[in-house]
């Protein structure tokens, strides 16, 4: 009898959303009572000292694909690959879910904390508050999800590793140019990572879930 491919174990998912949900709550302690300024302004100067014409415009750029339009294009063209091209409509709707859910999820922590964006060396200029970090978790949410979903299709080990570095790589870069251009504080970055791995372990163990009491559907090229 053939195996069915290995999934997650959803112990995992649901131990990670707890892992990063305690996670959250310790930074969120440390933001509220000022006790993480310390370890803020120490990784702004290391980042800064950084700072040149290139590494601006490099970030610059990481800080774009991290943003509104950006974003949305990629969703659009994800959205269609899965829905018209291959049929996969159930991670269609998990993908969407993890994304807007992420940028739900923000909006009322901001409005929850209140946190001022830091005021060192601003290169650009940002709106709204500070703590967690939208781009955080926006990215992090969105690149991670689409990760776990091809990741499923891919049958190599190598092919694995290099998706994983891809993601891993665009999401601290993102993140490390909202630091660099002086928009966010590193706990508001690592705050972001937290609530959104928590957010996104949370949907990974509902979509298994579905998935394990739902027949396959067939995709447009087995039909």
């Amino acid at each position: 009898m053939k195996q069915a491919p290995a999934k997650l174990p959803i112990s995992i998912a649901l131990l990670t959303c707890m892992v990063c949900a305690l996670g959250f709550a310790l930074i969120a302690l440390w933001v509220s009572d000022h006790q993480v300024r310390h370890f803020d302004y120490m990784i702004i100067t290391d980042i800064q000292q950084l700072e040149s014409p290139a590494m601006t415009h490099i970030m610059k750029f990481f800080t774009i694909i991290g943003s509104g339009i950006p974003i949305i294009i990629i969703i659009l063209i994800a959205m269609f690959v899965l829905n018209r091209v291959l049929g996969h409509r159930r991670e269609l709707l998990f993908l969407v879910i993890a994304v807007l859910g992420s940028v739900l999820l923000n909006t009322v922590l901001k409005l929850l904390f209140h946190r001022a964006r830091p005021e060192i060396n601003r290169i650009i200029e940002a709106n709204g508050y500070s703590f967690p970090s939208g781009h955080s978790m926006t990215a992090f949410s969105m690149y991670t999800a689409l990760a776990f979903i091809v990741w499923k299709h891919i049958p190599s080990r190598l092919g694995r590793i290099l998706l994983t570095a891809l993601s891993s790589l665009l999401i601290v870069a993102i993140e490390t140019s909202r630091i660099y251009l002086g928009v966010h504080y590193p706990s508001d970055v690592l705050g972001g990572y937290f609530m959104s791995a928590c957010w996104l372990a949370a949907c990974i163990w509902f979509y298994q879930r579905y998935e394990e009491r739902k027949p396959p559907l067939r995709s447009k090229s087995k039909a």
